[in-house]
């Protein structure tokens, strides 16, 4: 088709060509390279095309100085960006010129409190300069004054020059007044610049320290009575200042209401460099006290337990309480079953082994409305101060007896606490419903320990009753009761509670519980205590029974929740006013304690620490921990433990506790090597595994008669062993012949037994031991034997030694060694 048509042809055209680029690279190096360069499309609108609205200018309305190519809506799309990002532009800007003058509103400030600062620094120390001058003056007025006063008497003598003075005084009072220091530039202490503003108090005084309001008023009073001509120095108060034992030199500028510096400074010149922070003695305290003007109160540590009051009560006041009443008695002797039948309950059962290791508290009624405590002590050995604590807070104590047993140690042991106690006994002789029962022996049996009982003409009462059968029972309790009712037992309800504890133990739901025994006064929920090393506030009550209760009174046994730790069984429990008194009372005992420990522990000369390192040279030590479900019974696992040993073996418990075992306490038995016993109480999780990685042996018991036994196994371990020598025979030397590259062999008979070449022997001669070694050879004719019997001729040679005769006699022993264990 031609073009003379009016239609344009189709062809093949080229939609690039080549062009040149250079490429500019560091160190100054350049590259050309070739590229292609794309032809741009031009699109010719439609006749008639839609203009932008509103007129968009040249470029948006006029096609023809549009770009090619792009359609109304593009133009539009790209237009409305363009004034958008034009929008954002004048937002920025306005945003940072807001910022931009924050930003100088800031340095003005600081610039502004800079320059008020120095300002402050300025006035200060112009003032100060103003101080020391009016001082340098006044000095100089004093001692212009002192002058006068001498030259007076010259005065009178010359009376020529007397009168040509005061011409000559008025210029001279112009010059001084011309040399005084300008008041002008004086710091007023902010009088002239009208009332007190929160910036000049909060502005900080000297160091950059803030100064209270009192403060500044102070200076403000200060001042105003300055100008008004009146006394700035104020009154001195004396105060009554307690001095401690030791006190810190802070603590006692704050007593004294003095400034640190200038007790420092006091201390100084009294020839003790000390800080603020050192602690003085009471005696240096007292000096330094004395110096300032104020009185001295010497306290000491130990007055913080002045709090607790012994109260004496009112005869009106006093109301009468149960009777406290202790079991005791040999193991096996049935305690708690008889507890259980006055109780009708079932506590055996639930004990291990049927041994008591607790003390239990219990209350019981009776048929005629008494009501009972009863405390419930173990009887095996190893619990006698928990037996020493229940008859520390008893009132009568009940001796159970088996008659088919008769008096036992523990018993003669329970005999002795109750005598100490001095409380009364009752004895029950148990079991009398078995065949061999024989109550009389054992009433003549404690005619030896002076417990004589009402059937041999005494004044101790005693009952005969049966656990099992229930025999007795209704006997003992009146028994109980009529005794009870001789001491008139009584104490006062509405007081402070105190209290004893029984037992105590780290329950893992409740945490820290003590079984107490209220004494006197009422113990409430929500009361704030300390009780030995511990202090708490009463989260709840809970009696023998289980049951929540709000109170109690005397004589009730009662758990106690709220403890911050566990106390020790036999701590006194007393309820004070403010927790910061519990607190406080509680850390003074602690303190005391440690240092008592320490004190124990340490020796006191150089001779004692070497003699005590000779002693334990030869003595081996078994290492082991011990965590217990209650502290009486890792109380009574300790004991049990020292006297496990002897001489050359003894026990060492690195540490017991109540709880279960930890991972610091498998740390601590790795680093030590020690094994951990557990008595009635598990590893968690992280100590079991701990334990299991790093091959420490945790042990777990629930009876002590199987911890002791197995630890005395152990020990006994130690033991050197004995060696033993056994004479196997005699042999007598007939002859004495010198053989080449032997030395001297004996020809001997064997007299008695057998002589074995691997036996030691003895040269003996007249019955003296002459040398002791082993054979060499043992020959019977040419040929070397094991051993020679009784009656036959053999050849000996001694290892190491020649010196052998004729009628000289061996002895021939062999030695074996034999294990030994602790008693």
């Amino acid at each position: 088709m031609s073009d003379t048509d009016g239609k344009k042809t189709l062809g093949l055209r080229s939609g690039a060509r080549p062009g040149n680029v250079k490429q500019s690279f560091s160190h100054g190096r350049t590259k050309n390279v070739v590229v292609e360069t794309k032809r741009k499309r031009v699109v010719v609108p439609k006749p008639g095309a839609a203009k932008p609205a509103g007129g968009a200018g040249a470029a948006g309305g006029d096609p023809s100085r549009r770009p090619a190519g792009i359609s109304d809506a593009e133009m539009d799309r790209r237009l409305k960006a363009v004034q958008a990002a034009k929008a954002r532009e004048v937002e920025e800007a306005a945003k940072r010129a807001e910022e931009e003058k924050a930003r100088e509103a800031e340095r003005e400030r600081r610039r502004a409190e800079a320059e008020a600062k120095e300002q402050a620094e300025r006035e200060r120390e112009e003032a100060l300069k103003a101080k020391e001058e009016e001082e340098k003056r006044k000095a100089a007025e004093a001692a212009a004054a002192a002058q006068a006063a001498a030259a007076a008497p010259a005065e009178k003598a010359q009376p020529v020059q007397r009168q040509a003075q005061p011409a000559a005084t008025p210029r001279k009072n112009d010059r001084e007044r011309d040399q005084r220091p300008s008041n002008r530039g004086r710091d007023d202490g902010g009088r002239r610049s009208g009332k007190l503003t929160l910036n000049q108090a909060l502005r900080g005084g000297e160091g950059g320290r803030q100064r209270s309001m009192a403060a500044m008023k102070r200076k403000q009073e200060r001042a105003r009575q300055k100008a008004m001509g009146g006394s700035v120095e104020r009154e001195k108060v004396v105060r009554d200042v307690q001095v401690p034992e030791a006190i810190v030199v802070s603590e006692l500028a704050n007593r004294m209401t003095e400034k640190v510096g200038d007790v420092v400074k006091a201390l100084m010149n009294n020839g003790m460099m000390v800080t603020q922070n050192q602690t003085i003695d009471a005696d240096t305290a007292e000096l330094i006290v004395e110096e300032f003007g104020h009185r001295v109160q010497r306290v000491s540590d130990a007055d913080v337990e002045d709090v607790i009051k012994e109260v004496q009560d009112e005869a009106d006041d006093l109301q009468g309480r149960p009777p406290v009443i202790t079991i005791m008695g040999h193991v096996d002797h049935g305690k708690t079953s008889l507890l259980d039948a006055i109780r009708d309950a079932k506590v055996v059962a639930g004990e291990a082994g049927g041994i008591t290791q607790h003390i239990g508290a219990y209350q019981v009624k009776t048929e005629d409305g008494v009501t009972l405590s009863f405390l419930d002590t173990p009887g095996h050995a190893a619990f006698t101060s928990m037996r020493s604590r229940g008859a520390q807070v008893t009132d009568i104590v009940v001796l159970v007896v088996a008659a088919d047993d008769a008096v036992m140690p523990q018993t003669v042991e329970a005999i002795n606490h109750a005598k100490a106690a001095e409380v009364p006994m009752i004895v029950a002789i148990n079991k009398i419903d078995k065949p061999g029962a024989t109550p009389d022996k054992v009433r003549t049996d404690l005619l030896q320990h002076e417990v004589i009982v009402e059937k041999m003409s005494g004044e101790v009462q005693d009952v005969e009753v049966s656990a099992i059968t229930g025999q007795g029972l209704d006997q003992l309790l009146e028994a109980i009761a009529l005794q009870a009712e001789i001491l008139e037992l009584k104490a006062n309800p509405d007081r402070a509670a105190q209290g004893a504890v029984i037992e105590a133990q780290l329950d893992v739901g409740r945490g820290p519980v003590a079984t107490v025994l209220v004494q006197n006064g009422t113990l409430r929920q929500g009361d704030i205590f300390v009780v030995g090393e511990q202090y708490g506030k009463v989260r709840a009550l809970i009696n023998d029974k289980g049951e929540r209760v709000k109170e109690a009174g005397p004589s009730v046994p009662v758990e106690v929740l709220g403890l911050n730790g566990t106390p020790e069984a036999g701590d006194v429990l007393n309820v004070t006013e403010t927790e910061a008194q519990a607190r406080e009372i509680a850390e003074y005992r602690e303190k005391a304690a440690k240092d008592k420990r320490a004190a124990a522990g340490a020796a006191t000369t150089l001779e004692q620490l070497m003699a005590n390192a000779k002693a334990d040279e030869n003595v081996s030590e078994l290492p082991i921990l011990v965590k217990a479900d209650v502290q009486g019974s890792a109380e009574a696992i300790v004991q049990a433990m020292e006297k496990i040993g002897n001489d050359e073996v003894r026990v060492r418990v690195l540490h017991s506790g109540v709880g279960a075992i930890t991972e610091t306490d498998v740390g601590l038995a790795e680093a030590s090597g020690a094994p951990i016993m557990g008595f009635n109480v598990r590893a968690n999780a992280s100590a079991r595994n701990t334990a299991n990685q790093k091959g420490v042996e945790i042990r777990y018991y629930s009876v002590i008669y199987d911890l002791v036994d197995d630890v005395k196994a152990a020990a006994s371990g130690l033991l050197s062993a004995e060696i033993r020598e056994n004479f196997i025979g005699y042999a007598e030397i007939k002859e004495v012949f010198k053989v080449t590259g032997v030395g001297k062999v004996a020809g001997c008979l064997v007299t008695e037994g057998v002589a074995r070449r691997s036996a030691g022997v003895r040269l003996l001669r007249d019955n003296v031991v002459i040398h002791e070694g082993t054979l060499k050879t043992l020959k019977r004719f040419k040929d070397e034997v094991a051993e020679v019997q009784s009656g036959q001729e053999c050849g000996m040679a001694f290892e190491n030694y020649d010196d052998i005769r004729p009628s000289d006699v061996i002895e021939i022993f062999e030695r074996e060694e034999v294990t030994r264990t602790l008693d």
